[in-house]
């Protein structure tokens, strides 16, 4: 029966089994006590739905804390084996696949490396396909208590509702690939346990401001560094963030020719591939037939030497003129969006690290209009080389939230939902 408004009582148990899960998961352990206030339930509609959730295996007690001389407080939390998802990083250097339980606890990863320009569709769709089954082995679960496998990708994800997501990723030759349909096409996971593709610096934007540096800004970009340049702006009208084809932003009219074939990219002069090509170019010593990252470890090496010889002026110089390129880019993101914080991550951001970063930061806000700089901090994300993976499994996580902890049965003729009889037949390992 819908009400007023258009919602019906289903609807309302949903809403409240998601308050109390998403209240219990990033600030608990909670008494139902401190549950009422942290959801805006009464106490009666707490007990009801924390009774439900504890009967679903979601959540399970913790402990308990004393209270203002009454009876000691039952300590609440979500079950971190109630639930498991798949993160999936396709990267410019490798594709990594790695398993999380609910409280996202590494379980079992698996790296599949890319050989250069190795972004045929079918190598990367084996290689995810085989990634999933080698991480389920590992960790000997049933494929049937996934929530779901998130996979970040490189370009523009389209969701349609008739082909999935469909990727245009112009910088590594894909055009208009239907992803989702190639996956569930002789997929080794059940009918029931659903793909979730988007942006990967989208996904590092959503890993960083739920659990990393992000957290607590209402207003942020996060920035992906690697072969290309990406970003992802969160705003309270944009929460779970949206990729910004950033790179592709034109920064020198007739410049230097991009990976999408345009001229005059930030992508062109800023990313990592563009950087080492350069080096190369003005007759740097860089090491030939490695993969990129191993290339830009040398390029660091020879800008900064640590044995105290002198630092090689070409691979300096293409530094610092990268720095500047960056923050130029950035400068633009500020004016545009007036962000309160930038983070910078990725493979490449991460290599270069607090010895790039200040060149980049001091950049930035000399270009910036004087006000929006005023009011951003530019810092290095905090999640290392996995923050893609984490957010790529927070994308069937977030689903998950928003259905209240309920999955679709495989099989709607079973009395009992697989899913739940898997976590009521666990045993202790």
């Amino acid at each position: 029966m819908a009400g007023r408004n258009g919602r019906t009582v289903r609807d309302l148990r949903r809403a409240n089994r998601t308050a109390v899960l998403q209240r219990l998961y990033f600030d608990g352990p909670l008494s139902r006590f401190e549950l009422g206030p942290a959801t805006g339930l009464s106490s009666g509609s707490v007990s009801n739905v924390v009774a439900d959730l504890i009967g679903d295996g979601l959540v399970e007690e913790a402990g308990s804390v004393d209270s203002d001389g009454g009876r000691p407080r039952t300590l609440l939390r979500v079950a971190p084996v109630s639930g498991h998802m798949i993160g999936v990083d396709v990267g410019e250097t490798r594709v990594r696949i790695e398993l999380f339980d609910l409280t996202l606890t590494e379980l079992a990863r698996a790296e599949r490396p890319l050989e250069q320009q190795r972004y045929e569709v079918e190598v990367i769709v084996d290689h995810i396909r085989a990634g999933i089954t080698e991480v389920l082995t590992t960790a000997d679960l049933d494929p049937e208590r996934l929530l779901g496998v998130g996979i970040g990708v490189p370009g523009i994800v389209e969701h349609t509702p008739d082909r999935g997501a469909v990727v245009h990723g112009q910088t590594i030759g894909w055009d208009a690939i239907e992803l989702e349909s190639l996956l569930r096409s002789g997929s080794p996971l059940p009918e029931g346990v659903r793909y979730f593709i988007d942006n990967g610096a989208k996904t590092l934007g959503q890993a960083e401001m739920w659990f990393g540096a992000g957290r607590g800004a209402r207003n942020a970009l996060v920035v992906l560094f690697g072969s290309g340049v990406g970003a992802c702006l969160v705003t309270p009208e944009v929460e779970h963030g949206r990729a910004v084809e950033w790179g592709h932003l034109t920064v020198r009219v007739r410049g230097r020719r991009c990976r999408c074939g345009a001229l005059g990219c930030l992508e062109a002069y800023a990313g990592a591939e563009s950087l080492l090509a350069r080096w190369r170019e003005e007759g740097g010593r860089g090491p030939g037939g490695t993969d990129e990252e191993t290339a830009l470890t040398s390029m660091l090496a020879a800008a900064y030497p640590a044995d105290g010889t002198a630092a090689d002026p070409v691979a300096l110089a293409v530094l610092e003129e990268t720095a500047e390129y960056l923050g130029a880019g950035l400068s633009d993101l500020i004016n545009l969006f007036q962000p309160e914080r930038i983070l910078m991550g990725g493979w490449a951001g991460l290599q270069l690290g607090s010895r790039f970063l200040p060149a980049v930061r001091r950049h930035a806000l000399s270009y910036a209009l004087r006000h929006p700089a005023e009011n951003v901090t530019i810092e290095l994300g905090s999640l290392g080389p996995d923050a893609v993976t984490v957010g790529a499994a927070i994308l069937p996580l977030a689903d998950f939230f928003t259905c209240g902890g309920r999955r679709p049965d495989p099989d709607p003729q079973s009395p009992q939902p697989a899913w739940r009889r898997a976590l009521q037949e666990r045993a202790p390992r």
